[in-house]
Formats: structure tokens, C-alpha cells, sequence
């Protein structure tokens, strides 16, 4: 798959106004392009039209909201699809043990489209959400790999709920939920938080993985 890194530099209140240029970094299969701030304009060259998915780097806090403004601004030529992942974990509340939803990547939004010259185009034009950024923000490509790997994971609602296990003689064992079958990818378990962390195919730029996982038995 293709690795592309878009570096956004001088994001200021006055984006338009500003000697903004966005460079767009193609690391194989792909020819470099700049957006350049005197005519707006793209040049691209591309050998073939993918379908890809990136991660934007945004304020924590501020996911929901850019994910919404990305989808009621962004034309559907230029995004496919915008969203986040959530994972569900449990926390004790006055005493009680509670089913909570919490973002598995805080302060990311996963961006799908299959028009990077669209996209490229839209998003140097795009103030709405380019102000909520931070000046070392970065939307980076998916490896293949992790798209499948979180999407095995998670399905098709990109939600990964709780799991149950028992640890005997130092081996887990999964015996109910998303995470049978996955024993391999879990590298550490916490089970005062009924947490586990999970670990990521090799090179994925989302880094390791939190999911509710509740140790009912271990001898």
C-alpha cells in the first residue's frame, strides 16, 4: 500500500489570507504534488484511483466535532466516509460495575476515500475544520493491514464490546466476545480495569489498542 503523509504548516485564524502551502508527500507508486498558495491549484499525476484510509491527527475533545464537520462539508467526490473507533470498557460507579463507550484512538478521526486529488483539493480549502487543528497536525495513511486488522476487530459498526476470560496457568484464554481467536494480540492485561491492551500489526500508525476484557476465572 502506499504511504502518504500530508504535513499542514502555518495553520493560523487567517488560513485564506495567510502565503499558506500545503505540501503532500507521496512515498510510492504516486508523484509528488503541492497545493501552493498563488493559484490554489492542484497538480497531481496518479497511476491508478484506490480506495484508502487515513488518520487525522486532531485536538483531544475535538474528534466528534471535526468528524461531523468533515461530513457535512466535504463533498462525497473528495471523502467517502469519515469516523472513529469506540470500544466498550467497564468502571465502577457508586459501587456498581457499568458498561461505558470510550474512543479507542482519542484525539484521531479515520478518513476513507478514494480521490486523493479530490480530498487534497477540498481539504486545503477547508478553514472550517483546519482551525481546529493544531500546528503539528498530520493525516497519515492506513496500512492495509491495519485497516483489515481493526475491521476484523471490530466490524462493520467499528465498535468493539466487551469480552470475558480466564487466565490458567498463565495462559488467556478468551471464552466470550470479540476477542476470541486474538489471544496472540493481547499484551497486557489489567484486571482491576477489566482492560487489555492489544498489539497492532507491525508499522500501524494508530499504535496499540485498548479493549474491555472482564478475567472471570484464573488459577
Amino acid at each position: 500500500m502506499i504511504l502518504i503523509l500530508f504535513f499542514f504548516r502555518d495553520f493560523a485564524p487567517n488560513f485564506y489570507k495567510s502565503k499558506l502551502s500545503v505540501d503532500l508527500l507521496v512515498l510510492g507508486g504516486y508523484n509528488n504534488y503541492a497545493v501552493k498558495a498563488k493559484n490554489r491549484r492542484v497538480d497531481y499525476s496518479a497511476k491508478e484511483v484506490i480506495e484508502i484510509w487515513y488518520l487525522l491527527y486532531c485536538p483531544k475533545q475535538n474528534e466528534w466535532s471535526i468528524l461531523n464537520s468533515f461530513k457535512q462539508n466535504m463533498s462525497k467526490a473528495a471523502l467517502k466516509d469519515a469516523f472513529i473507533f469506540t470500544y466498550d470498557r467497564m468502571r465502577k460507579f457508586q459501587g456498581k460495575w457499568r458498561v461505558e463507550k470510550q474512543l479507542m484512538f482519542p484525539g484521531y478521526v479515520f478518513l476513507e476515500s478514494d480521490n486523493e486529488e479530490a480530498l487534497a483539493e477540498e481539504w486545503q480549502q477547508y478553514k472550517g475544520v483546519a482551525n481546529l487543528l493544531q500546528e503539528k497536525n498530520a493525516i497519515l495513511h492506513v496500512q492495509k493491514k491495519e485497516e483489515l486488522f481493526l475491521t476484523s476487530l471490530c466490524k462493520e459498526a467499528r465498535h468493539l464490546g466487551m469480552s470475558k476470560g480466564v487466565i490458567r496457568d498463565g495462559v488467556t484464554l478468551i471464552t466470550e466476545g470479540p476477542l476470541q481467536g486474538m489471544e496472540e494480540r493481547i499484551c497486557r492485561i489489567d484486571r482491576h480495569k477489566r482492560l487489555a491492551r492489544l498489539k497492532p500489526p507491525e508499522g500501524s500508525v494508530s499504535g496499540s489498542i485498548l479493549a474491555g476484557l472482564e478475567i472471570v476465572e484464573k488459577n
